[in-house]
């Protein structure tokens, strides 16, 4: 039996605590989906088009990971993909209740669909798209947190806000 599962999320950007969610359970599973959500209910900084492009750079050559886009409700994309297992990872106690209440709202929605969450390697637990997003909007090294594509993207897209005066103001963690 061939088993698909899906692995959902914003990646605003994709860094390496998502790749290595992501490569361990494509260890577990033939095949693993990445999926970018389309429309997250939270502010952006980069497009649908961008995420999926850094989530595809940072897969290369790795067969059994692809990366699709999607809306609406992840059961059905991962459905429409074939997927039987959602994955998602953990790196915080806060964020198993989250997890917790989605988990059973997506079995609600789809009971033949599971989900498998992967505890985070402890190297990544600090690691977070906010935090990275804050960190390179000051001019920070991102390059121990992400791959080198996703950190010169970064470095682009914060500068073109700076040339334009418009910050997306993610300033609200790790400089108080």
């Amino acid at each position: 039996m061939h088993v698909r599962a899906m692995y959902p999320g914003s990646f605003d950007p994709i860094h390496n605590g998502h790749i290595d969610i992501a490569m361990r359970a494509a260890r577990i599973f033939d095949e693993v989906v990445v999926g970018v959500f389309e429309t997250p209910k939270k502010r952006l900084l980069f497009t649908i088009e961008e995420r999926v492009e850094m989530a595809r750079k940072a897969f290369e050559g790795v067969e059994n990971v692809k990366v699709a886009q999607f809306s609406g409700f992840t059961v059905d994309f991962a459905k429409e993909v074939g997927a039987i297992v959602v994955v998602r990872g953990l790196r915080v106690f806060s964020d198993f209740e989250a997890e917790f209440r989605m988990g059973l709202a997506n079995k609600k929605l789809a009971p033949e669909i599971e989900t498998v969450s992967i505890m985070t390697d402890e190297k990544h637990v600090y690691i977070s798209s906010s935090t990275i997003r804050e960190i390179a909007e000051y001019g920070g090294d991102v390059s121990s947190m992400t791959p080198p594509h996703v950190a010169e993207a970064l470095a682009r897209r914060f500068a073109e806000l700076r040339a334009s005066h418009n910050s997306p103001g993610y300033s609200y963690s790790i400089r108080d």
